[in-house]
């Protein structure tokens, strides 16, 4: 059976260009689809279930990371394996070292054919290794939480190039001033009183346990000023204090809800987060 891919590219020309450059490097891989932004790229992925993902970074909407980040936590893994994952990306190779580490690859723009071999080379190794093994399900479950490990060390290095670089002596936010909903108030709240953020279209929902605010900062900017040990990333949207967490629930389709004290919804957890509550 012949490997399958799917490439996520805005740009029609450049999506052509490394179609063509992988055809030369692997003949056998068959491109299943070209998508032209990251919603279409989860909805065709989903669809044909391919073998590799080669993501352009930043696309119109939503972006590689965030297509990947979904797509993680909506793939049918009891159908088929989560695919192999390539970030196509303009970055220089300065900041491109972020991705040197992980076991997911990269491709620079303009594609270089030698990297791209490279790049091939290790996709079939990997492809290799995993039709070789015919895994129980618990070595299945195992499989898939390393495949998830490794996603989640490239999106936060994929992230990191892309945010604005912090200052390493920056303190923890300690107040933040935020919009009443549905209000032109701006109140100064202390971070003490928060028990989740959650982006929302152009803002990022405040949730105290009486209050609703809102604020612009974009949530990849607003993790790195929060204590890590404080403030846990449970959803590519949603970041919750690890302290108000009361209860965690398994659905009856596998999926993780948090309760959080002074709340009543349900707060979801993606797929790729709930390595944080499995001692739970």
């Amino acid at each position: 059976m012949k490997p399958t891919a799917l490439i996520a590219e805005d740009e029609p020309l450049l999506a052509q260009a490394l179609k063509a450059e992988l055809a030369a490097a692997w003949p056998e891989l068959q491109v299943l689809a070209i998508a032209g932004d990251g919603r279409s790229a989860v909805r065709e992925a989903l669809r044909l279930l391919p073998q590799v993902l080669l993501f352009d970074i930043r696309m119109p909407g939503l972006d590689g990371l965030g297509a990947a980040a979904e797509l993680a936590d909506r793939w049918p893994a009891d159908e088929a394996p989560m695919p192999q994952l390539v970030f196509v990306t303009a970055y220089d190779e300065y900041a491109a070292r972020a991705f040197e580490t992980q076991a997911i690859d990269y491709v620079l723009k303009p594609v270089q054919p030698e990297r791209l071999r490279k790049t091939v080379l290790r996709l079939q190794q990997a492809l290799a290794v995993q039709q070789q093994a015919k895994p129980a399900p618990a070595a299945n479950d195992e499989a898939l939480e390393r495949t998830l490990a490794q996603w989640r060390q490239v999106l936060a290095a994929a992230a990191g190039n892309g945010a604005s670089p912090q200052p390493a002596s920056t303190a923890p936010l300690k107040m933040i001033a935020a919009s009443e909903a549905g209000g032109s108030t701006v109140r100064m709240v202390p971070i003490g009183e928060v028990l989740y953020f959650e982006a929302a279209d152009k803002y990022i929902r405040v949730l105290t346990a009486t209050h609703e605010y809102l604020i612009r900062t974009p949530l990849k900017q607003l993790l790195a000023q929060l204590d890590p040990e404080t403030f846990w990333q449970v959803h590519r949207a949603v970041v919750v204090r690890s302290s108000a967490i009361e209860a965690v629930h398994r659905d009856e389709a596998g999926k993780l809800h948090l309760d959080v004290r002074g709340r009543t919804e349900k707060i979801p957890v993606s797929r790729l987060y709930g390595h944080l509550f499995r001692a739970m």
